[in-house]
């Protein structure tokens, strides 16, 4: 069981490596836009499906209260994270539409969606995409290679963070990563260092 142990660390550390370097620009550019959209007054928007809503509600909470220093909260909202909303939703109406449904009553041009997935391909985060861009919205979406519907909606002015990796739990570990550092981007570009 030790040795195993040892291989699973191994394991990670070796998946950061190699996705690291291709990240790099995604990232920044992440950080970007939505250093960018921060300071036009916009509002960040995040959500996910079982441990990528995990990651979605880490991003809202740390942008709305802070990553490494103290400074003023962000407007950052997860769509995922309230139980009865979501729960509600996908009874009354669909599943497919809890996020943009959200998304039609809340946001507004100039905000931005960030999205998580590890592959799932999920219709609702496919939904979430396209109501985000009737919306004049920007999206960041986090995924995965199973991720080809949305990554096919994806504009130009879009970015996408994805993961090239076949294990879904590697992929949760690279972006839970990448989303600490976009927001230390985030308050550097901000506050300074």
């Amino acid at each position: 069981m030790e040795q195993r142990v040892i291989e699973l660390f191994n394991q990670s550390i070796e998946a950061k490596m190699s996705a690291g370097e291709a990240l790099v620009y995604p990232i920044v550019g992440s950080a970007s836009l939505l250093v960018e959209a921060l300071l036009a007054e916009g509002r960040i928007f995040t959500c996910g499906n079982g441990l990528s809503s995990a990651h979605a509600s880490t991003l809202a909470y740390l942008l709305l209260n802070q990553y490494r220093i103290e400074r003023p909260g962000f407007a950052a909202q997860c769509l995922s994270s309230d139980a009865l909303t979501t729960t509600g939703l996908g009874q009354q109406s669909n599943l497919a539409e809890i996020y943009s449904r959200q998304l039609r009553a809340l946001s507004r041009p100039g905000d931005v969606l960030v999205l998580f997935s590890a592959s799932s391909n999920a219709s609702n985060l496919v939904q979430a995409t396209l109501t985000a861009h009737d919306r004049e919205m920007t999206v960041i979406a986090f995924t995965g290679p199973g991720d080809s519907n949305i990554s096919a909606l994806l504009t130009g002015d879009d970015i996408e963070i994805r993961v090239e990796s076949g294990d879904p739990y590697r992929i949760q570990e690279i972006q839970l990563l990448s989303l600490f550092t976009l927001c230390e981007l985030i308050e550097l570009n901000l506050f300074g260092g």
